[in-house]
């Protein structure tokens, strides 16, 4: 039975004094000026979030957008200082920029900078993504024409010296980013060589069958593509220039310009020690984007989104996922930016479906939900020897994922049967099923015990318990 005040004000349903106090007057740090730092920024200003905002960063430009880099960018499309997020909003922010975050203090409540200072917050967003991973031998990573493509910077250099007309390009891991890049360099015909350590370009993301079809493409745009490969050296000149690439195989290549594109490194480092549970695949959270602590709890004032973030997907037996996309940064950041600033009852976990796309060689590709959870994959509509298709992967008699080349209209379609949990193989005929598609076959993922750097999303843990459920995304 709830009291009433003199006002008529049920004080049991009156909002938290301490969290009106956060939302009027509080302190929240953002660290990460990141596609997902600034979306958290603007959904706490859009929510009424009243507070000191401070975004902390350690790159020298507020957040740009990625996917162009390695796309438009490298073939002159787009200049990469025009690459600058948009707003949708005034944030009223502090920004720290060419700032690095380098500790974390839990019980004090206070980020630590590499100039010596300390932020506090009363609330933390940890956005801080990842990096490239850079060549594994320093010495040789740092000879002149070797390069990595993450930042608007890594793009700028890049751009200038494929328009200057290297002999070879020697682009190592044909992963997305590989790939787009060796795409790029034969939109500007320039001879390029692709070395894969896997079987198949892709075949980390997307597996065996549908690499196939990307080596295909590649080979056809006249990539000199070649797998099962690695690069044992890079060797330079007396002056420190790139000159040569030594292959696994034995052989030689004459190469002036080498792109590593060998995945990413989430940005955790500066997390040791702090007592959070961050390590290599990210920063552990529950499904409401807060942070973990070493010990397993919860913590309420620290939450995670972006790159950086692990999360349990329902949908997905509750394994924790890493995501490597844009549009999961930013469905993460509004979820976490919410939660920090509404009571518990008001908050929501982030459910978002992953989805990802690239644009290589002419071709759109597009996948949805979890290709590398897949067992088995049905090529439903198209076929694989035109390079227009979809394929629905399965995994333990349901649908966990599709991927379309070029057949993007099938995706809404795929995604509603993700979320159902609908039976794999679909039951229904399909209008444009080809011979290749009347049976699932095994997708040819690589072993999940190995190293790989081509997936888009990173299985790393699961719950037990196995549920069918059916996802119904929040209202807005």
């Amino acid at each position: 039975m709830s009291t009433t005040d003199e006002r008529g004000a049920s004080r049991a349903h009156r909002p938290d004094d301490s969290l009106a106090r956060l939302r009027r007057e509080g302190r929240i740090v953002i660290v990460g000026a990141s596609l997902a730092g600034l979306r958290g920024a603007e959904t706490l200003r859009e929510e009424g979030f009243a507070g000191s905002l401070t975004i902390i960063g350690d790159e020298p430009d507020r957040p740009y957008d990625r996917p162009p880099l390695s796309k438009q960018v490298l073939v002159g499309g787009a200049a990469a200082d025009r690459t600058t997020l948009p707003r949708r909003r005034a944030i009223r922010a502090h920004w720290r920029l060419r700032t690095a975050a380098t500790g974390l203090d839990l019980t004090a409540r206070r980020v630590r900078l590499d100039d010596g200072d300390e932020v506090p917050y009363d609330r933390l967003l940890i956005t801080t993504g990842a990096r490239s991973r850079p060549w594994p031998q320093p010495t040789e990573a740092e000879l002149d024409g070797v390069f990595v493509l993450r930042t608007n910077r890594d793009a700028e250099r890049l751009g200038r010296r494929l328009m200057a007309g290297p002999r070879r390009v020697l682009v190592i891991g044909a992963g997305f980013t590989g790939s787009e890049i060796a795409s790029a360099c034969r939109e500007l015909g320039l001879p390029v060589t692709v070395v894969e350590r896997g079987p198949t370009p892709l075949v980390g993301a997307l597996g065996g069958v549908v690499g196939q079809v990307a080596a295909e493409l590649q080979r056809e745009h006249g990539v000199d593509l070649r797998c099962s490969v690695m690069v044992t050296a890079l060797e330079g000149d007396a002056a420190g220039r790139l000159r040569r690439a030594h292959l696994s195989d034995g052989t030689a290549l004459d190469v002036d310009l080498a792109v590593v594109a060998l995945g990413a490194v989430r940005n955790t480092e500066w997390l040791d020690g702090s007592g959070l549970g961050a390590g290599p695949r990210g920063v552990a959270c529950d499904a409401g984007c807060r942070a973990f602590d070493v010990r397993g709890l919860v913590t309420d004032d620290v939450f995670v989104a972006g790159d950086v973030a692990r999360s349990p997907h329902p949908l997905f037996g509750y394994q924790f996922l890493s995501l490597d996309h844009w549009g999961n940064a930013v469905a993460q950041a509004e979820v976490a930016a919410h939660n920090m600033i509404s009571p518990g009852p008001d908050r929501r976990p982030h459910l978002w479906v992953p989805a990802f796309w690239s644009s290589q060689f002419g071709v759109n590709i597009k996948s949805i939900g979890v290709p590398s959870m897949g067992e088995e994959i049905l090529i439903a509509q198209g076929s694989l020897a035109e390079h227009s298709f979809a394929g629905v992967y399965g995994c333990q008699g349901r649908v966990v994922a599709a991927v379309t080349f070029d057949q993007t209209k099938w995706l809404d379609f795929y995604q509603q049967q993700i979320a159902t949990a609908a039976p794999f193989p679909p039951p229904f005929r399909s209008v444009d099923r080809r011979p290749d598609g009347l049976h699932p076959v095994p997708a040819e993922f690589p072993d999940p015990s190995l190293p790989s750097h081509g997936p888009t999303v990173t299985l790393c843990g699961y719950s037990p318990t196995e549920r069918r459920i059916v996802f119904t995304p929040a209202r807005a």
